[in-house]
């Protein structure tokens, strides 16, 4: 009888504990979420247009496929897809964790093992990249246009978020891909509970000096500064 009254203590302290945990959790990500850095940029020779776009949970980062500052072309190119699409010059990055990247297509095939791996940050990552075409402003898609300046630091964290071979190579995914215009590359880093998807992209705007959220997990976390 001792033993079942102690087995319930240690599973209510657990579950409260749990909650507590949550309950602090989600306060900080709302307050972190709604605070802005980098609001007062006021630099004047901007002329790169970039966008942040969000699928409702995930948010990629798009911009031109080359101009005169990156030739992504000379790495990825539209011949490695399944399209082959030419006319497709903007490409989209999102880094996030290779589980669900590669083995969860939809929410349905989301294993436990694959959820616990992420939160913990102890799975790899991957980098997704994905060629579009002219993009239309929206909710899930922001218009920013950026210096010269901004657009190489934004390209410099890009370029370090891959994880290069022995030959200094971006390191492609076998033939993985989503649809028909992307691919799958390695990355550095681990998804994890306090550093997603969304971090990843919130850190990539901050790097490139552009609004942010102090920190967040989520994309409406970095839509909100954009509304």
């Amino acid at each position: 009888m001792k033993i079942i009254k102690k087995t319930i203590r240690i599973i209510l302290k657990s579950a409260l504990g749990l909650l507590l945990f949550l309950l602090v959790y989600g306060f900080v990500i709302f307050i972190t979420s709604i605070i802005s850095v980098n609001e007062k940029n006021k630099v004047t020779d901007k002329k790169i247009t970039i966008y942040i776009l969000s699928n409702g949970v995930h948010t990629d980062i798009v911009v031109p496929l080359k101009n005169e500052i990156k030739d992504w072309s000379k790495e990825i190119s539209h011949s490695q897809t399944k399209a082959q699409d030419t006319t497709r010059q903007n490409l989209a990055f999102g880094w996030g964790d290779k589980g669900f990247y590669l083995d969860t297509p939809t929410w349905a095939d989301l294993k436990a093992s694959t959820a616990l791996k992420a939160v913990t940050g102890l799975s790899n990552s991957a980098m997704h990249l994905t060629f579009y075409g002219s993009l239309n402003e929206s909710e899930t898609c922001k218009k920013i246009v950026v210096s010269e300046s901004q657009y190489k630091k934004l390209i410099a964290y890009f370029e370090n978020s891959f994880l290069l071979d022995e030959d200094n190579k971006i390191q492609r995914i076998g033939s993985h891909s989503y649809g028909k215009h992307d691919l799958f590359y390695e990355a550095k880093g681990s998804y994890n509970l306090f550093y997603t998807c969304n971090t990843w992209a919130n850190q990539a705007l901050k790097a490139g000096n552009q609004k942010a959220a102090l920190w967040t997990v989520l994309d409406k976390g970095i839509f909100y500064h954009y509304e």
